[in-house]
């Protein structure tokens, strides 16, 4: 805007100047001779001026009329600053088009189209940019890895595309389980794009895979600091991480890292039992009874799990059934009708030889969650009782076929608080003997006597499976 005024000005400043130029000479007429050849042209100095501006005029008018015939042939051609020519126009728009109809193809899962139509693309747009891309999907479609991967190869050559290339490179790495080189692929990619989830997932992945666990934390902060990770997650990846560098630290004999790491990775995250058991075992051994005690009762407030009731058993190993029963309660207060509280109770009464508050804790989970811990337990309460053998063959056939739970509710002594072992009478045949015997036919015999017996446990006492062994007889270690 301000160079057009200055431009108006300029013009008015000049025909001003030329309007005084002229009064001037009309009024003081001169003689301009001009000797051309054989021929003298004279002119007064205002036809002479008259006659420039003539001129000026007219090369005016003709650079204005010119220009009006390039914008005119551009319009009609369709010249812009992309293409140059009408012809490399309509190669573009032939280009555009099968770049299209590739990225249709390969949407639509037609690998031959999308790779026939980006080959087009790219011959006629002369931007490996937009087309190698769309060649590595569609020879990846196809199945044929070794294109994908040479277009891969390109765009990750290319700075506007490296990194597209070197994720696609990344993906056949991880496909190929070359550790090795995805890992050094996804390092690649964290440096083009440091905040690019998929990356950064890939990475931590990898270097967790390599047993890296100082970069793959170093990874998962980079993943927190950028918001792609909900702390509670992030907090949880934390924990575990570090109780496998506490693990290291141990194997190495350095307990007092070992210590902190554990504890650090309990108090991340308090619902990972086998951070906090280690964290209170290694409290333990430092004699940090008191510290082990609350890591073990925050984590059981979180959610009570058979591995916090060891650990806290394991706090004071040497103490007598009344007096663990005494400080097991502080835990079982705080989910008092939770069902593990209802197990620990019924295996600290078992320890004690408390056989009816042992029924009596286990006597709702006998209905509403049927376990082969539950069938334990009731197997050792009724060998407590003095029941028939046939009726402690009953719970521990059940306890075969019952649902098992957790790897850590497997055991059926998974409690370190429990020393009741069942072990194999001298009568009873091996649970391994595959052939019929006469042993196993009474006590198959025997099972069904318990399966029809009157007493009032009668009614939990299945029958062997067809073709399977009965247990052995179990007897109570005390």
């Amino acid at each position: 805007m301000l160079g057009k005024l200055l431009y108006v000005l300029i013009i008015a400043g000049v025909i001003l100047a030329g309007a005084f130029a002229l009064d001037f000479l009309a009024k003081d007429p001169g003689t301009l001779t001009l000797d051309y050849g054989e021929r003298i042209y004279e002119l007064t100095l205002f036809e002479a001026a008259l006659a420039l501006v003539i001129v000026i005029l007219a090369i005016m008018v003709a650079l204005t009329a010119l220009r009006f015939l390039i914008a005119l042939f551009r319009f009609v051609t369709g010249y812009d600053d992309n293409a140059f020519s009408f012809w490399a126009r309509r190669k573009q728009t032939k280009g555009l088009d099968a770049l299209s109809k590739a990225t249709v193809a390969l949407a639509a899962g037609d690998a031959k189209t999308a790779r026939k139509k980006a080959e087009i693309a790219q011959n006629a747009l002369g931007r490996p940019e937009l087309t190698r891309l769309l060649n590595a999907q569609a020879a990846e479609m196809s199945g044929d890895e070794a294109r994908a991967k040479t277009y891969y190869k390109a765009l990750a050559g290319d700075e506007q595309t490296a990194l597209v290339g070197t994720q696609g490179l990344l993906r056949h790495a991880i496909a190929e389980e070359d550790t090795e080189r995805a890992l050094k692929l996804a390092e690649r990619a964290a440096e083009l794009s440091p905040k690019n989830p998929d990356t950064l997932e890939a990475l931590y992945t990898l270097q967790s895979q390599q047993f890296d666990w100082t970069a793959a934390r170093e990874t998962l902060t980079r993943q927190e600091r950028a918001k792609l990770l909900p702390k509670p997650e992030a907090d949880r990846r934390h924990a575990a991480l570090a109780l496998a560098q506490a693990e290291d630290a141990a194997n190495l004999g350095e307990d007092d890292h070992a210590r902190a790491l554990s504890i650090e990775a309990a108090k991340l995250d308090p619902s990972n039992v086998e951070a906090v058991a280690t964290a209170a075992r290694h409290l333990i051994d430092s004699g940090s009874k008191r510290a082990a005690t609350k890591l073990i009762g925050e984590a059981w407030r979180v959610k009570p799990h058979p591995q916090l009731a060891a650990a806290f058993a394991a706090i004071e190993p040497d103490e007598a059934p009344a007096a663990r029963k005494r400080r097991f309660e502080s835990l079982f207060q705080i989910h008092p009708d939770h069902a593990e509280v209802k197990f620990l109770s019924a295996e600290l009464a078992l320890v004690a030889e408390d056989w009816g508050s042992a029924r009596n804790a286990i006597q709702d989970l006998r209905e509403s969650e049927p376990s082969a811990r539950s069938c334990a337990i009731m197997a050792a309460i009724a060998r407590g009782e003095g029941e028939p053998d046939h009726i402690i063959r009953g719970w521990l056939a059940r306890a075969l076929g019952a649902p098992r739970g957790d790897a850590s509710e497997s055991e059926i002594s998974h409690a370190a608080m429990l020393p009741l072992l069942i072990e194999p009478s001298d009568e009873a045949s091996p649970v391994n003997d595959a052939g019929p015997s006469e042993d196993r036919m009474a006590g198959a015999r025997d099972m069904d006597a318990g399966a029809n017996a009157e007493p009032e446990d009668a009614d939990v006492v299945t029958d062997t499976p067809e073709g399977e062994t009965p247990p052995k007889e179990p007897e109570l270690v005390r």
